[in-house]
């Protein structure tokens, strides 16, 4: 099941003005130090407020389709279901593969292999850029949730060989060397 969101991204960790009562969730970097990621914070939800930022206030607004591969979809989340650590891993396709083909890949091909090989993780989220407004040129994010940071950095890959097999079959679909690198990330609901 998908559903189409807007993701705002913000270079700095923040927490947007609450306004007008609507649930989003936001998801900010565990790093004490933010410069050297992509983006520091990122609200994600349904509310047309959010189409309210711009340029000179975030990093990048897109419209995005959230594919829940791994429990309910995040908007259906209570507060106690959220889970504690998100790896989100920022995609940019191939170059010599079109969008929709990588995104198929992604999530006919990867997802299986992912839930496979990544045994301890709770959650797993694939959202595809739709619509860039502006920002980065990215055509995915994948949100991999673990229980606690801990079980992300030291749990993520069952074995080496699940590592080496998920570094592989990355290569057939994402573009590695222009995909920025991954936000270690918390996430809360945040009513904006």
């Amino acid at each position: 099941m998908s559903a189409l969101k807007l993701a705002v991204f913000f270079a700095t960790k923040q927490t947007p003005a609450r306004s007008n009562g609507e649930a989003n969730l936001l998801f900010t970097a565990s790093a004490a130090q933010t410069d050297h990621l992509p983006f520091a914070s990122l609200l994600l939800g349904t509310s047309a407020h959010l189409m309210e930022f711009d340029a000179s206030s975030c990093a990048g607004l897109y419209l995005i389709s959230e594919r829940n591969i791994l429990n309910q979809p995040l908007s259906e989340l209570s507060a106690d279901q959220l889970p504690g650590c998100v790896g989100m891993f920022p995609m940019i396709a191939k170059p010599n593969m079109d969008r929709t083909a990588a995104d198929q890949y992604w999530r006919d091909v990867h997802a299986p292999l992912a839930l496979e090989v990544h045994s301890a993780m709770t959650h797993y989220y694939q959202l595809t850029f739709v619509h860039r407004f502006f920002g980065p040129d990215l055509d995915g994010l994948a949100l991999c949730c673990f229980a606690h940071e801990k079980d992300f950095r030291e749990r993520m890959y069952s074995s080496a060989e699940g590592k080496q097999r998920i570094g592989e079959d990355i290569e057939k679909f994402a573009d590695t060397a222009r995909s920025p690198r991954k936000v270690v990330a918390t996430v809360r609901p945040h009513t904006a």
